[in-house]
């Protein structure tokens, strides 16, 4: 006789047995509108340069970018996370570059926002690594180490000439101590209480962080370690967690996504605003090679990374496929 609820009466395949049954009960989906397209716009060249450690994705020109934000719009993506490349001649100790009204990120900002208005989040990258000659996301002590002090009166300039640039989320990524709080005091100063902060709250000191590099021509010596988190620590994103909220966070992230997925899942439970992670350049990196190779089907595995960091509790994600995955689950 059979039991009811043991096998064979019991049989979870029944909830899989065709593509419509498993949509019906898929617990975690996919949409445009969580997808967040990062971008890269590199001054003084005249044609996109394609990045060799990320096949498919370029520095743009301010002309190419203008176009990928309006593709990613018609998409239905979100939002634009941008990151300017200075020329390397006008980097130096303290990242002039990247407060400067007409520097390239700036311009960047404005020329989004005057192809696409309020119809994509124009986000931009708060940070003084692309623009420091030492490649550090800080101003330097005399022994070599960061100053996290002087490093935030740098962040609150950045945050006021992006947000007169018309930026909608500026993205304070150094991992400094305090950053959110400043950057919040710097835009609230100027009227600017309209402006977002997307906190890179948790932010791995990652070995996955190579290509990307390379995509901001990055003049790094040394490392990170002493400010971006150990890989080891979990506790910590926590605490970074609550510090970020009590400062005026609006939404919080996650970087590193896959190696991470843990840490995800820890702060979304914990966290009362959106949460967000970010797919890095390894990540893109891994799977566009090995589907080169022909080891993995490439538009199955970025599915499959995609709803995986969804499921851990991300809202949005910043994904170097935004675009086209928008497209694929609009077509």
């Amino acid at each position: 006789m059979t039991v009811y609820g043991s096998f064979p009466g019991s049989r979870p395949r029944r909830l899989r047995t065709t593509p419509a049954m498993r949509r019906m009960v898929a617990e975690t989906r996919l949409d445009p509108a969580d997808l967040i397209l990062p971008a890269f716009v590199r001054e003084g060249v005249e044609a996109p340069v394609p990045i060799a450690a990320m096949p498919g994705v370029v520095q743009h020109t301010l002309d190419t970018l203008r176009k990928a934000a309006v593709e990613a719009a018609e998409s239905g993506v979100s939002g634009i996370m941008l990151f300017g490349v200075p020329e390397d001649a006008k980097k130096d100790a303290v990242g002039t570059a990247g407060t400067d009204p007409d520097g390239i990120l700036q311009q960047a900002i404005r020329a989004v926002r005057s192809e696409t208005g309020d119809d994509l989040l124009v986000m931009s990258d708060l940070c003084l690594d692309e623009y420091t000659d030492h490649g550090h996301c800080g101003v330097l002590t005399d022994d070599g180490r960061v100053d996290n002090d002087a490093t935030l009166e740098r962040y609150a300039e950045m945050a006021r000439v992006q947000a007169e640039a018309g930026v909608h989320v500026v993205g304070p990524s150094g991992m400094m101590d305090g950053q959110v709080g400043v950057v919040r005091g710097a835009l609230d100063a100027i009227g600017r209480q309209d402006v977002a902060i997307l906190a890179y709250t948790a932010k791995y000191s990652s070995a996955f962080y190579g290509p990307f590099r390379e995509a901001v021509g990055s003049s790094l010596r040394g490392d990170r370690k002493t400010y971006q988190q150990d890989p080891a620590n979990v506790r910590e994103s926590l605490r970074e967690l609550a510090l970020d909220l009590a400062e005026g966070a609006d939404m919080v992230m996650v970087k590193p996504a896959l190696p991470y997925l843990d840490v995800l899942a820890r702060v979304a439970d914990a966290s009362d605003v959106p949460v967000c992670a970010y797919q890095i350049s390894g990540e893109y990196a891994m799977v566009e090679a090995a589907a080169e190779k022909g080891w993995i089907d490439r538009d199955a595995a970025i599915l499959e990374t995609l709803t995986g960091i969804r499921r851990a509790g991300a809202g949005m994600i910043l994904t170097y496929w935004a675009t086209e995955v928008a497209r694929r689950l609009r077509g």
